[in-house]
């Protein structure tokens, strides 16, 4: 990694302040753990169950909470990450900083760290504060309550990777809507893929896949799934093993295959990649 993407980084981070996004996260976690804390200390007077069904409804509750949160985290990194190449372009500032020994591949790699370290810190941050607050109202945790969050984190950044790479190439709305739409196709697909497993349907299994290698933010979506899911004996308890539980958007049985975390990781890299190819041929 060059100094000048290091340098770069470094001002994203300045603009993220000045432009007040890293306060308007931080005002946007607040909230949720404070609507988070009412939702969840309700729920825990008034439902009717004990033992095993308690935590089975607290633990989908928290994944429903989790999933509306991963949709705000992959708006933010889309939408972040949308004007980040483009109006600089535009104005001509890019000129300015290009004419300096600084490579334009340097530009995008700084940028997105910038918006990643945001992106990330504000998950992690966010995420163990909610799964905390979870604990102290209800006194129910998952099983693991420190996968959620990271895979989550990792989440936004398939996003924010997306949206950067078109930013330099198309204007900034286009490219976070093509990217928020693309998320919405993957759960879809997803969801498709689990209904295949469960009808031994070729054609939804190879829809799944499919829109698993070409945005594999349900990959990691899932992932979080499971790290919010109870104790296994709990699930075994409520009879969640059935094959029908493999259809539901919100139930995971199994985390992710390393393989397929191997492809988020190569899938991140090659669209960094490829936004720095499209961003050297573009004409300033």
């Amino acid at each position: 990694m060059s100094r000048a993407a290091l340098v770069i980084a470094r001002l994203t981070l300045r603009e993220a302040l000045r432009r007040r996004l890293l306060w308007a996260l931080l005002g946007l976690t607040v909230l949720l753990v404070v609507a988070t804390g009412w939702l969840f200390g309700r729920a825990a007077e008034l439902t009717p169950f004990e033992g095993g069904e308690r935590q089975l409804i607290l633990s989908q509750l928290l994944v429903m909470i989790a999933f509306m949160f991963s949709f705000v985290l992959t708006m933010t990194g889309a939408f972040a990450a949308a004007p980040a190449i483009g109006p600089e372009i535009e104005n001509g500032l890019l000129l300015a900083v290009l004419a300096r020994p600084v490579r334009r591949s340097d530009v995008l790699l700084g940028r997105w760290i910038g918006l990643a370290l945001v992106l990330v810190g504000y998950a992690l941050a966010a995420g163990y504060l909610e799964v905390a607050v979870v604990a102290l109202t209800t006194g129910y945790a998952p099983a693991d309550p420190l996968v959620a969050p990271p895979y989550l984190a990792a989440e936004a950044l398939v996003l924010l990777t997306l949206s950067l790479a078109f930013s330099t190439r198309i204007a900034p709305v286009a490219s976070g809507s093509i990217a928020v739409v693309g998320f919405g196709l993957a759960w879809m697909g997803g969801i498709a893929g689990g209904v295949g497993d469960y009808l031994h349907n070729d054609s939804l299994r190879t829809a799944g896949t499919v829109a698993h290698l070409i945005l594999p933010s349900d990959t990691l979506w899932r992932g979080a799934m499971f790290g919010l899911e109870p104790p296994p004996d709990v699930l075994a308890a409520a009879g969640s093993q059935a094959r029908i539980f493999t259809v539901s958007p919100f139930f995971a049985g199994t985390p992710p295959p390393p393989l397929w975390l191997a492809w988020c990781l190569a899938w991140v890299v090659a669209t960094l990649a490829i936004g720095a190819f499209l961003f050297r041929r573009r004409e300033l």
